[in-house]
């Protein structure tokens, strides 16, 4: 028994193309070649662009200026634009799947794209969110393959959930003005933060803003998504642009402030290249260590913090003592004696630490 092979090829010449290429070799302009067939300069020149078809009539005209067989250039154009039916039908299949797992509901909610739409509609809407102008340009940039993500092997967050969620910090750190980053400038920010950790939030949070905007840095503060287990972020939008996105994913003013100075450590010590995603708990990476060394040593200088370890049990007056004397939030000092195993994770001293809502709760 024959077998046929239906041979389907990844493109197709446009009539247009060839009929250019004739166009050339015989010295014809496309005005000189409208008049030859009868027909308007203007649908040549959008035969020529691909943008109308070439029609029987059409055809009959060209091969008999051309000689070029009428069947030749129906032919290419059938072929053309089954193609093209073809790019096009697999673009919105493959676009409807891939807006499907994106939190789209989440981001009606947020005011980021608009809601009610479907299939191709919501794919279109979410491109545009997301500044990108098709699927593949999409994965070209936000793909973890395409990503150097540092975070606990331990949880994986959703790729899809979590590119959404830096993108949402992105826009909102395109709205702040910056200056060049300077990390001279930075290192003094992030003195001036430290003190900043005993004010309310989010009053501090704005003014941290506002020193790290100073020193070139963007900060943003971005409500954490389903499916993704992210205390904070830090990578670069730019060779002069860092950015500091954090999520507040606990609630607690003492992890808040140690994932921003986490973070910071990452645009000081690090890789430009590298989108540094951390969970909190990725300490057995190099990178992850080495910032939270930085960070808990930034905040609380081992000297001072020998002394205060090595007195448990301590008492909430003592905690409050120490952390007025160190010009630091009381509930930073709790957190770190906790992480460090110098205090039980429920524990009455948690009263020391600030709780977080945020404005929608």
């Amino acid at each position: 028994m024959a077998t046929t092979y239906d041979y389907q090829p990844d493109y197709a010449v446009a009539p247009g193309a060839v009929l250019e290429e004739h166009l050339a070799v015989r010295g014809l302009s496309n005005a000189e070649f409208a008049r030859r067939c009868g027909r308007s300069a203007k649908l040549i020149s959008e035969i020529v662009a691909g943008k109308a078809p070439v029609e029987p009539v059409t055809a009959r005209q060209f091969e008999k200026v051309l000689g070029v067989s009428a069947h030749i250039w129906l032919g290419m154009e059938a072929e053309y634009r089954l193609h093209q039916e073809r790019v096009a039908e697999a673009e919105d299949a493959e676009a409807r799947k891939w807006a499907k797992r994106l939190p789209y509901q989440e981001l009606v909610k947020r005011g980021q794209v608009e809601g009610g739409a479907s299939g191709g509609d919501a794919a279109s809407g979410l491109l545009a969110f997301f500044g990108v102008g098709s699927v593949a340009a999409w994965h070209a940039r936000y793909s973890p393959r395409q990503v150097a993500y540092r975070h606990s092997p331990a949880f994986q967050s959703d790729s899809y959930a979590l590119a959404t969620w830096l993108r949402l910090a992105e826009v909102m750190g395109a709205g702040q003005e910056a200056a060049d980053y300077s990390e001279p400038d930075f290192r003094r920010a992030l003195s001036e933060v430290r003190g900043l950790t005993r004010e309310a939030v989010p009053q501090s949070l704005t003014a941290a803003q506002r020193l790290c905007n100073e020193a070139g840095v963007v900060l943003a503060l971005v409500k954490p998504l389903r499916k993704i287990r992210v205390s904070g972020a830090a990578w670069w939008l730019s060779p002069r642009r860092p950015i500091i996105a954090l999520s507040a994913r606990h609630k607690t003013d003492d992890h808040l402030w140690f994932s921003f100075f986490h973070e910071a450590a990452h645009i000081l010590l690090h890789s430009k290249k590298s989108v540094f995603v951390d969970d909190g708990e990725g300490a057995d990476d190099k990178t992850e260590a080495e910032a939270n060394d930085w960070a808990s040593n930034f905040l609380l200088s081992p000297k001072y913090w020998r002394r205060i370890a090595g007195a448990a049990p301590l008492s909430g007056a003592q905690i409050r003592a120490f952390a007025d004397e160190q010009g630091i939030a009381p509930g930073i000092v709790v957190g770190r004696l906790q992480h460090e195993g110098r205090l039980p994770w429920r524990s009455p001293l948690n009263s020391l630490k600030v709780r977080l809502k945020w404005a929608d709760e």
